[in-house]
């Protein structure tokens, strides 16, 4: 049997980052973001056509919503769900039916906050690999428009 060799990690996942300033406390800037979560979320996220919290409005670890996105013309549904909420520190969720994460990190310097978002896809197949750049890239431009709609409605 001939295996293989690929010039790329084949399991790696691909992440974009971004960092943006806001003029408001950690506890306003995690309030809107994360302690109205469910509500909020449609309101940064433009590519959001349909969201439905699955277990109320409540943000808890293990609650639940589903989503379609519209990307590019192209309808995905996925359902996810929290899975780290720190507040005034950290909103973490996770494909539950999808390989990604998104990660909200707040740190607070006396009146200003600090807003990390990173989104990262946990898998990317295998004929995909060669536009890993490409898909960086986006995710990276992605990550900085939502946050700067978060930093606009805020």
């Amino acid at each position: 049997m001939i295996q293989a060799k690929f010039p790329f990690d084949s399991a790696k996942s691909l992440i974009g980052k971004a960092s943006i300033d806001i003029n408001k406390s950690a506890h306003d800037v995690f309030a809107y973001v994360a302690d109205c979560f469910f509500e909020n979320y449609p309101k940064w996220t433009s590519e959001v056509i349909e969201f439905e919290p699955l277990d109320g409005k409540d943000v808890f670890v293990g609650a639940k919503a589903k989503q379609i996105r519209d990307d590019n013309g192209v309808k995905i549904e996925s359902i996810f769900q929290i899975t780290l909420y720190k507040p005034n520190s950290w909103l973490v969720f996770e494909g539950v039916s999808s390989p990604y994460r998104h990660c909200f990190m707040f740190e607070n310097d006396e009146k200003m906050t600090r807003l990390t978002f990173s989104y990262e896809l946990l898998e990317i197949e295998l004929f995909m690999r060669p536009f890993e750049k490409l898909i960086r890239c986006a995710i990276e431009e992605g990550a900085e428009s939502t946050l700067k709609n978060i930093k606009k409605l805020v």
